[in-house]
């Protein structure tokens, strides 16, 4: 079947891998929200959150993470308040610099729109959607992308075959239609094979064992550079 859609995961994938201390995310969080008791805070953040991925993981995405603002919620705190949204401003901070797109991802969007495929983001994510298009927009990639779902707007995610199903309908296609280009084994490659699509693995990632579940998949090929992609799908294309 024609290749019409090709679909990304955005970390590790669009952005690079960036090896980080999680739990100076929510250190950065807590020292604005709650100065005189950051460190336990932080520590509460860090495990809520550490949880919500563990769950995702042991039910092969049949439960997502949720949103972001429920962890906040879960643990008392008030969203709704001037310290915690400056709180929030100081864990974005935090996150920007490991947050920009890959030097070669303005290029392959639009040499891939150029060639008449739309371009989809599938992301296992707690941030909401805004969080998501303010970074794409920074990095000007926002009009490059034709629909993108979040996991955080889901009751599923990768590699739950109804989270790929989610951006297929977003984008009109079949899943057999379909490239999906990902830099984990087990989320990306596997569940975009197993509903059909052809899987491009993106191998640079260091992703901790504890968020590998047992299993594997065979990527249908592997790009060492992002740019590799573009030559990837016009070869599969032009078959």
């Amino acid at each position: 079947m024609a290749i019409d859609a090709v679909i990304f995961d955005w970390g590790g994938t669009l952005t690079p891998w960036h090896d980080i201390d999680l739990f100076s995310q929510w250190y950065v969080y807590a020292e604005i929200y709650d100065p005189p008791n950051a460190r336990a805070l932080a520590q509460q953040l860090f495990d809520a959150e550490a949880d919500r991925w563990r769950l995702q993981r042991d039910s092969s995405g049949a439960m997502s993470t949720g949103a972001l603002d429920s962890i906040f919620i879960n643990l008392g705190i008030d969203t709704r308040s001037a310290a915690h949204l400056s709180a929030l401003s100081n864990y974005l901070d935090f996150w920007a610099p490991h947050t920009l797109a890959d030097p070669q991802a303005s290029e392959l969007l639009q040499q891939l729109r150029a060639d008449g495929l739309a371009i989809g983001v599938l992301s296992n994510t707690l941030w909401p959607r805004v969080h998501h298009q303010e970074v794409f927009e920074r990095d000007e990639l926002a009009h490059l992308i034709d629909a993108a779902c979040y996991t955080s707007e889901m009751d599923v995610a990768k590699p739950h075959r109804e989270a790929f199903m989610s951006i297929t309908a977003q984008l009109e296609v079949a899943p057999e239609q379909c490239v999906f280009v990902g830099d984990r084994i087990w989320d990306d490659i596997f569940g975009a094979q197993e509903i059909g699509m052809r899987a491009i693995w993106i191998p640079h990632s260091r992703v901790p064992s504890e968020q590998i579940p047992d299993g594997d998949a065979i990527p249908d090929a592997i790009a060492n550079e992002l740019i590799e992609v573009l030559g990837i799908v016009r070869q599969w294309r032009s078959v």
